[in-house]
């Protein structure tokens, strides 16, 4: 069988780790890593590839078309292309990476983002295109959706569910995605029915709620290990605390913070998760000191959630404990908004800077501090 080749797309910055994590669990041979792409090729395919929890989403790769510019005459081209798809293949390859398991039945619900393999899925429903590009054209996404999607809809029989107007398309369906950059377009089938981003455990939400991807990307950074303890004292929904339980490390995970309704939130969102959850003040951790190997968290630093307790009067006190739970040698692992401004307060208590990440997310460029305690 001719190799599969995949596209994991990523939060800006990330891509390295999203590329160790391909490597680490055997999916493929990365062959490339761009702007928020990582690409990989897998012999053998198969729904292990849904298994990434670093990556936004990951594509089948249909085609990829250069010599794409401004103009509306251009999509003709595109068109051309996606008319030529090997859809046979590719749709062979979709249902080995579970893509067709991935498509309930009308009515049915589903809590994980895989369903067992013996689950029989709907009929497809039709065809959607999601696209985007950058710089300037004289075509809109909506044509370029519609450009692509058209012919890939007439080829399979199937009605194209066009997005122009900001009609969701029904569920059930074969979702591509297309990214135009400079001239290169790449066409690719989105292999699960949702992105992979959209935990199947985030219930319930609040102001400054992490990423997903970004928080297990945080856990993989901190270089977890079997048995190791986690803190996250500042975990909000609880993100980080539950991506650190989903990791499969078998470590001892503890998540708090000082709002009683936010730990009731995260509890909610970590069900049977083996996390600890406890109503506590970052400022004060109620743990003795070097009592965890890793600290893994997106402190508010007054953005969208204000400091509450001893830390809305003395940030600095926030490096303090955070050094005095660590054991030597411990690891913290940070999303900082103001790298350069927060690092001196972390330095002077023990802390020292290993490595940093600059990210893109939602319009801000916070950085993934990875700092080890002295």
């Amino acid at each position: 069988m001719t190799a599969a080749r995949l596209v994991a797309r990523t939060v800006r910055g990330i891509e390295p780790v999203v590329a160790d994590e391909i490597a680490t669990l055997h999916l493929g041979r990365v062959s490339a890593v761009a702007h928020r792409e990582v690409w990989f090729d897998r012999v053998d395919p198969g729904p292990e590839v849904l298994d990434l929890r670093c990556a936004d989403d990951v594509f089948l790769v249909g085609t990829v078309v250069y010599g794409i510019g401004r103009s509306r005459a251009d999509l003709r081209m595109l068109s051309k292309a996606a008319s030529a798809l090997p859809l046979r293949e590719l749709l062979t390859q979709w249902r080995r990476c579970g893509g067709a398991a991935q498509h309930p039945t009308p009515g049915s619900t589903r809590n994980d983002r895989r369903p067992p393999r013996s689950h029989r899925s709907a009929p497809l429903s039709g065809v959607d295109v999601s696209a985007s590009f950058l710089g300037r054209r004289n075509f809109t996404r909506f044509d370029l959706e519609d450009a692509v999607g058209e012919p890939i809809a007439a080829a399979l029989g199937l009605p194209h569910h066009s997005r122009r107007g900001g009609i969701a398309p029904p569920p059930g369906g074969l979702s591509w995605r297309v990214t135009l950059v400079d001239d290169r377009a790449l066409v690719a089938l989105r292999i699960a029915d949702r992105p992979l981003h959209r935990r199947a455990y985030r219930r319930m939400s609040r102001p400054g709620s992490l990423h997903p991807p970004v928080a297990a990307a945080l856990v993989r950074v901190a270089g977890a290990r079997d048995g190791d303890c986690l803190l996250d004292p500042c975990c909000g929904a609880g993100t980080i605390p539950v991506e650190a339980a989903l990791a499969g490390r078998g470590l001892s995970i503890m998540g708090g913070d000082i709002d009683r309704a936010v730990v009731a939130i995260a509890a909610g969102n970590g069900g049977d998760a083996p996390v600890g959850w406890v109503v506590a003040d970052a400022g004060r951790i109620p743990l003795p000191d070097g009592a965890v190997d890793l600290v893994v968290t997106n402190p508010p630093w007054d953005r969208q959630v204000p400091f509450a307790g001893v830390l809305a009067g003395q940030q600095r006190r926030f490096w303090t404990e955070l050094r005095r739970v660590l054991r030597p040698a411990g690891r913290a692992v940070l999303l900082l908004s103001d790298m350069d401004g927060q690092l001196p307060d972390a330095e002077t208590t023990g802390l020292t800077l290993r490595h940093r990440y600059p990210i893109s997310l939602s319009g801000t460029h916070p950085e993934i501090a990875l700092l080890r305690a002295r």
